[in-house]
């Protein structure tokens, strides 16, 4: 593996969301927030403070990285930031094996990682990581994630405020926000790709979530991840059952299919768009 040069990085200061945010996230937010009764629940969730709730959870339970505090790792989060022109939030480290990244807040937004994440990534992995959860806020995901997240929570106290009608619009809600949410992570994504500008360290992060192992993830194949893309297309066809199939399995997952993602990122590198964007070539990105 050759040495990550962290300080040739483009950086782009007048990126808009606008300009990679993936469209199927765009119509995904838009059916979501066209479905009765949506924004009364984003109302009951700024009314509660979920954010100073979690903000205060964190303060507590978590450290807070700061000052003195591992600054190796507080680098690669405002390099993201300064890559993607976004404030720096705060940063806690969460003592979990799972690796694991996700970040809270709307108004003041602050990212959490976990140590099984930092144990596993090398650092250009790590920035890749943290672009991802920038381009999250970059893209005003967050509040709409926090309520994915505590879906059920959020609907009980809406709930007791309406005399049980919320109850009537939480199936096709909460499908709804599961689909979007999902979609929001190819843009994501995109967002991580902007600041590695190298399609090979996404892939290594994908892998490395997809099978997380310290011992072994030097052994990973690259070559070999993108024959599992191929095969992953061909098995899944057009049929009726196999779009059942899928919709099943994923109706409640928070995040598509990791063959799904570095498939889509693929197709944003080989369409030209990512080159359109940032003015890098194509062969400087791409892994092959």
């Amino acid at each position: 593996m050759q040495n990550f040069n962290f300080n040739s990085l483009k950086e782009f200061d007048n990126l808009r969301a606008e300009s990679f945010q993936h469209p199927w996230d765009r119509q995904a937010v838009t059916a979501l927030q066209s479905i009765p009764g949506f924004e009364f629940l984003v109302k009951k969730l700024m009314e509660i403070g979920f954010e100073q709730f979690f903000r205060m959870t964190n303060l507590a339970s978590n450290i807070h990285l700061t000052g003195k505090m591992l600054p190796e790792v507080q680098y690669l989060l405002e390099k993201a930031c300064n890559i993607l022109s976004v404030p720096k939030p705060d940063l806690y480290l969460q003592t979990s094996p799972l690796p694991n990244a996700y970040t809270y807040g709307d108004t003041n937004p602050f990212v959490v990682v976990t140590s099984g994440l930092l144990d596993l990534m090398e650092p250009e992995e790590l920035l890749c990581v943290f672009a991802h959860e920038v381009g999250h806020i970059k893209c005003g995901h967050v509040l709409y994630k926090t309520m994915a997240r505590h879906f059920k929570f959020l609907l009980e106290l809406a709930s007791q405020a309406t005399l049980g009608f919320s109850s009537l619009i939480s199936g096709g809600l909460q499908v709804a926000m599961f689909d979007w949410e999902r979609k929001s992570e190819l843009s994501a994504d995109r967002a991580a790709l902007i600041a590695v500008q190298s399609q090979s360290v996404v892939n290594r992060m994908y892998m490395k979530l997809a099978g997380a192992t310290s011992k072994y993830a030097s052994k990973l194949d690259e070559k070999e991840f993108f024959a599992q893309i191929r095969n992953y297309e061909d098995a899944t066809d057009e049929s009726f059952l196999n779009k059942a199939f899928i919709s099943l399995v994923t109706i409640q997952m928070s995040h598509p299919f990791v063959i799904v993602r570095a498939k889509h990122l693929d197709n944003w590198i080989t369409s030209g768009e990512f080159t359109k964007l940032t003015d890098i070539p194509v062969e400087e990105v791409r892994a092959f």
